[in-house]
């Protein structure tokens, strides 16, 4: 008897069809120990000895393999075929061997890059021990990753309050978004113009041309500068006759691009399909677990040789033969730091088209573009003639430049074209025949301006593109990385654009100041490197370690050193620019607004970094203070004792900025201690808000009656998570802020009836949510997969599992497909939903104890023992 290990349920479900009865094969669920996330899991002081744990849920899984083993003789360590999932079957290996489950057992390792029938069962012929190279790389690693995280977060906290934490390659990422930022804000646009014309042959023919040459001077890009040297240019075009001077036609081939890398195909999906780059790898994911790719985590562009002729026996079949090119074509990576140890992502059957195998959702997008990127790498380059025509008129003065390109064989064109479908090359524009000393007319000419635009912020795939040319981090790990960047607040996606956070700033402008050489490019790369080293057994995992945790512990020790005020004025020195841009009156950026005495600086507080008078000890004190940024927030900086908005029924009307953002303030009469107060809603600048509508936010609560039949009050509100309206324990969420104040009876009575009906009640009293969409029934639990809104935003659930929906993603447009891969996902974290402990019983007492107590007083009881603070 055999068991066989895998991480995922899927894995095993498809794996289970391609082995016989005498194999079990189980899941681990993914890692099945991790470090303790505390001081202390890994000790430089025992020469980096690391404390690992296997947590209640983990626990289950490596029972249930335990208690199969005992039944069995051979353990068959199936995970992936990478430095992860080498790791996991040496977890499993470990695990085990504390139970004491593998006495008397033999104990393999085996890989398979695609889960298919014939690999598998390859696999099963050929197995191996673990390479405990790959797993010392993956303990550097994990090493590495948590002392940096667990050394350097600290000191950000103590140093910088309101700063979430720091990490070895998180930090270096913000970095590159940053120093864009920072390269955008300083970029001076440059006005240019340019000078086209509409020109027509003898025979009707038109086409474009643009002014290459005035005044016997060949212009460049950037040469005309002014309106008034176009407009010039522009009439001596217009006045001029010309002839063709000489025609050039230049034949060239354009190559295939390779087949897809873990990076590409998120760099790809991300332009094509829009796809961010954790859903990509989630939808890869479900593929290759259900057999239709080869294993999606690689930096490799080569491919099997038995592939290479199914797909060219393919494209012959589909496209014809002259689309097949003389040899195979082999593709080498020119990456930094690039591993070729696996194969590119290619379908494991090329005869699968995208139509042929009925795939829904993201699974059938994603599959379309692998399937075609695979296929066009091997298939015929694609012939293009190139042209370019110039014009001149007699005086030689003035010339004018046509171009163009004829595809003569569109070759893999036909197939893939890289980038967007949608984007229009310059060149791709086809020309009329022209011979030199032809004679052509001016139809039309125009004088355009422009001006020279900053470099674009970086999208996932421009950043993931960034990271892997500077060998930065490894592509499995970049979609963990972008994502940790936003839930911590260091960044904020506008247009599916990266633009740093004030907190970002904030962290990089320290980093950078007083922990340099960590935050280097070129220090992380070499670092990655290292890491390679000892994947290929050329570096001790501890030497790399105890060289780098000297260094590493020596510069905290010197930051440990370091005053509050050494680092405010560090701060408030590079980030001065930002903070305090120039003001439009010319008066100095840093005056105070409001008692114009003191200087403004930056401020360090409880809850983060802050802009404040330097007057604030003055006398009279100035309390003034606005948030870091500069901008809008800015412009509407409220001061800590309030700004004055106007007269209510109660009395002043004041607007204030507090923890959870800006409030109106007034005079309670019932209660003078305690001011009534009304949040701002959300989407409103704080200082538009107008004094009637400050007056009727703090008129909240509003009665809007009783319930005719339940004879109940009604009220409507608006709370942390928006405007409700309340009856009894039964919460209605209302779609925006002015129904709080025009909602009447009618209305709010079908509100509670339409939120009755949708389901019993659920957490706090309140009425199940409605669903927002329902996706059908699910395949694992046979109840519906709804998408609901929850307390803290829209989550997708199929009734023992729920999962968040995604932060760039639109709850109703979530598919069943994205909804199952959600789920899929949570559940192999573990993400069930808890299930209530059973109380425990209490033994009844001995008959013959009992009948002593009755005959004795009852006794003092004694004081309540405090709780220990040790757990």
């Amino acid at each position: 008897m055999n068991v066989v290990v895998v991480e995922s349920p899927a894995k095993a479900k498809t794996i289970n069809k391609y082995l016989g009865k005498d194999y079990t094969v189980l899941a681990s669920y993914g890692h099945i120990r991790d470090l303790p996330p505390k001081d202390g899991s890994v000790k430089p002081d025992d020469d980096f000895s690391m404390a690992w744990e296997i947590d209640a849920k983990s626990s289950k899984h490596v029972k249930a393999i335990a208690d199969a083993m005992k039944g069995a003789d051979h353990l068959i360590l199936a995970t992936d075929p990478d430095r992860e999932g080498e790791a996991i079957s040496w977890h499993v290996l470990e695990a085990l061997n504390q139970k004491k489950a593998l006495k008397g057992k033999t104990v393999k390792r085996v890989t398979f890059n695609a889960i298919t029938k014939p690999a598998v069962q390859a696999a099963m012929a050929a197995p191996r021990d673990i390479d405990m190279e790959l797993v010392d790389a993956y303990l550097a690693r994990r090493a590495l990753d948590y002392l940096v995280g667990f050394t350097l977060s600290p000191v950000l906290w103590r140093k910088l309050p309101g700063s979430r934490s720091a990490g070895r390659v998180q930090s270096v990422a913000l970095r590159i978004i940053v120093d864009r930022e920072v390269e955008i804000e300083k970029f001076k646009a440059q006005e240019y113009w340019s000078v086209d014309a509409t020109m027509a042959t003898p025979r009707n023919e038109s086409f474009t041309a643009r002014l290459s040459a005035f005044q016997g001077k060949k212009l460049k890009r950037l040469d005309i500068e002014n309106q008034e040297t176009a407009f010039a240019a522009r009439d001596a075009v217009k006045n001029g006759k010309f002839t063709v001077s000489a025609v050039e036609a230049k034949p060239t081939r354009r190559n295939p691009p390779p087949p897809f890398t873990t990076s590409t195909l998120q760099q790809e999906a991300a332009r094509k399909l829009g796809f961010n780059a954790s859903r990509t790898m989630q939808t890869a994911q479900r593929l290759y677990e259900a057999g239709h790719i080869t294993y999606m985590r690689t930096d490799g562009v080569s491919m099997d040789e038995g592939a290479i002729r199914e797909l060219r026996t393919a494209i012959g079949g589909q496209f014809g033969n002259n689309y097949v090119p003389a040899e195979p074509r082999k593709y080498t990576s020119k990456i930094k730091n690039a591993q070729e140890a696996h194969e590119a992502i290619r379908p494991t059957d090329p005869t699968n088209t995208p139509q042929s195998l009925h795939l829904d959702g993201d699974q059938a997008k994603l599959y379309d573009l692998v399937w075609k990127r695979a296929v066009a790498s091997q298939m015929e380059a694609a012939s293009i003639e190139r042209t370019s025509v110039d014009f001149t008129e007699p005086t030689g003065k003035v010339e004018l430049r046509a171009t163009g390109q004829v595809i003569l064989f569109d070759g893999f064109l036909k197939l893939y074209q890289e980038g967007r479908d949608d984007e229009e090359d310059e060149e791709n524009r086809r020309l009329p025949q022209l011979k030199q000393g032809e004679s052509v007319k001016v139809e039309d000419v125009k004088a355009d301006q422009h001006f020279t635009e900053p470099p674009p912020r970086y999208s996932e795939a421009s950043l993931v593109k960034k990271l892997e040319e500077l060998g930065i981090g490894r592509p499995s790990t970049y979609a963990a990385i972008l994502e940790k960047l936003r839930e911590r607040n260091y960044v904020k996606m506008e247009k599916n654009r990266f633009i740093p956070d004030d907190r970002g700033r904030l962290v990089i402008a320290f980093l950078e100041n007083f922990f340099g050489k960590y935050v280097e490019y070129d220090f992380t790369a070499d670092l990655e490197g290292q890491l390679d080293q000892v994947s290929a057994g050329e570096l001790s995992w501890k030497k790399l370690m105890r060289d780098f945790w000297k260094d590493f512990n020596g510069a905290i020790a010197e930051i440990g050193d370091l005053r509050i005020t050494q680092v405010l004025d560090t701060l408030n020195e590079v980030l001065g620019p930002h903070i305090f841009p120039p003001r439009e009156d010319g008066k100095d950026a840093r005056l105070c607004p409001l008692c114009n005495v003191g200087q403004l600086s930056l401020r360090l507080g409880k809850y983060g970094a802050f802009v404040g008078c330097s007057n604030y000890n003055g006398e009279p004190p100035c309390k003034f203070t606005r948030p870091l940024a500069g901008g809008d927030d800015a412009e509407q900086a409220i001061p800590s004792d309030g700004l004055p908005v106007g007269d209510g029924p109660n009395g002043p009307i004041l607007l204030k900025s507090g923890r959870f953002g800006a409030y109106f303030e007034t005079p309670n009469p019932s209660d003078p201690d305690k001011p009534k107060r009304a949040s701002v809603p959300k989407g409103q600048a704080p200082t538009d808000v107008s004094l009637e509508t400050a007056i009727k936010l703090l008129s909240l609560p509003r009665e809007v009656g009783m319930h005719p039949s339940d004879n109940e009050l009604i009220v409507a509100n608006i709370g942390r998570f928006g405007p409700y309206i309340k009856m009894g324990n039964l919460y209605v969420n209302l779609p925006g802020a002015d129904d709080v104040h025009e909602i009447q009876m009618n209305r709010a009575v079908a509100l509670i009836e339409e939120k009755k009906a949708g389901g019993g009640k659920g957490r706090f009293g309140r009425a199940a949510p409605a669903p927002i969409k329902e996706l059908g029934e699910s395949p694992v639990t046979g109840k519906p997969v709804r998408v609901l809104n929850g307390r803290y935003g829209p989550y997708i659930s199929d009734g023992d599992t729920n999962a968040n929906v995604p932060k760039d993603k639109k709850p109703e447009d979530i598919s069943a497909d994205e909804a199952l891969s959600l789920l899929a996902a949570r559940a192999e974290m573990g993400g069930g939903k808890k299930k209530k402990k059973a109380p425990v019983k209490k033994a009844p007492a001995p008959k013959k104890a009992a009948a002593k107590s009755a005959n004795k007083p009852a006794a003092k009881k004694a004081p309540a023992k405090k709780a220990s603070k040790k757990a």
